[in-house]
């Protein structure tokens, strides 16, 4: 079992999450600790899996993916079976940000980034509901984001 975090390696890990463009030596500065020690407790966390990637944050609009649609999909059969399938052929599609398994009306809910209205009814007709076992299909197109991709509060 890994030991457990102290508050440099929490104090860490928030500072990583707000800016993870932070050198080795400015973090080291910030938590008070030496760069060689930084660098340990750095590679620690990712060792451990505290922290998974780090990684640019795109502009959707300057990629001309400016429209966000959150779909709510319903399956035909509640199976392992039938969510092993789904979740396979949804995680090789590549405009799907995110898939959550969710309980309540829906079994999954999907976060899909594209041009606009027409280039997602053009991949909701080939793609979305020729996934395995679609019964239903709910869209709900974003008119705003108030929050998006909040960092984490422990």
């Amino acid at each position: 079992m890994a030991p457990e975090l102290d508050r440099i390696d929490l104090k860490m890990l928030r500072l990583l999450q707000n800016n993870g463009r932070l050198s080795n030596a400015e973090l080291a500065q910030m938590v008070d600790v030496s760069a060689a020690t930084c660098h340990r407790r750095t590679q620690r966390l990712f060792e451990e899996g505290y922290v998974q990637s780090v990684r640019a944050m795109v502009e959707p609009q300057k990629v001309d993916r400016g429209a966000l649609v959150m779909v709510g999909v319903v399956l035909d059969r509640s199976t392992p079976e039938s969510f092993g399938a789904f979740e396979k052929a949804v995680a090789k599609l590549n405009f799907v940000l995110d898939c959550n398994l969710v309980a309540g009306d829906f079994d999954y809910f999907l976060k899909i980034r594209v041009r606009d209205m027409a280039d997602f009814n053009r991949i909701h007709g080939t793609q979305l509901i020729a996934l395995p076992g679609v019964r239903q299909t709910r869209t709900f197109f974003v008119m705003k984001e108030v929050v998006d991709n909040a960092p984490l509060n422990f």
